[in-house]
């Protein structure tokens, strides 16, 4: 039930923000260098990797150095990608991960290979889910760029406070899996942008 409502959701979203696609296509586009898109390998169900896709909110190549972005004084983030990183626009063409099938609209946020490395075996239930737009976790977390802007080695804050305490937050939805809960993270999670 909960792939149908992806599909009927994800499909419905690409086709009625297609013109706002377009349109943040272009203005990033015309502020620097580069494509308007931005791919990045990450980990999925059963550690299977595949492309997730974003707006690009950062100059070209910004990613060769950290993987972490340290809040809102970023230099790397350019002029649009603060304000579509702040709405959570950047996040809109993983509907087309969620249309085929790589992502769900709610599920744990997917990592890079590089952070699985410090799962342990338990943590590692998190990859037995489709991986999604946003879970409790993204929720709670809402400001997490902000909060490793402030750290003064915001690697080791990430590894070994926000990463820990965001899969505790995934299991919420991993162990309680319903159309129900599916829908009470996305109203939560308008809600939390919209506030």
């Amino acid at each position: 039930m909960i792939r149908l409502l992806d599909m009927i959701f994800s499909g419905i979203g690409l086709i009625l923000l297609s013109p706002l696609f377009l349109l943040f296509y272009i203005l990033i586009r015309m502020e620097s260098k580069g494509g308007g898109f931005y791919t990045q390998t990450r980990i999925g169900k059963d550690r299977k990797p595949f492309k997730l896709y974003k707006f690009r909110s950062m100059r070209k190549d910004a990613d060769k150095g950290s993987l972490i972005t340290i809040g809102g004084d970023d230099p790397r983030i350019t002029y649009i990608g603060h304000f579509i990183r702040k709405y959570k626009i950047d996040e809109l063409p993983q509907l087309w991960n969620v249309f085929i099938g790589n992502m769900s609209l709610v599920g744990p946020r997917p990592e890079v290979e590089r952070y699985i490395r410090y799962y342990t075996n338990e943590q590692l239930k998190v990859l037995s889910v489709r991986p999604g737009i946003t879970d409790w976790a993204s929720i709670k977390y809402v400001d997490e760029n902000t909060i490793l802007g402030q750290a003064e080695n915001p690697d080791k804050v990430y590894i070994e406070q926000i990463m820990p305490d965001k899969i505790h937050y995934n299991m919420k939805w991993i162990d309680n899996q319903s159309v129900v809960e599916y829908f009470r993270i996305i109203f939560n999670t308008f809600f939390k942008i919209a506030r």
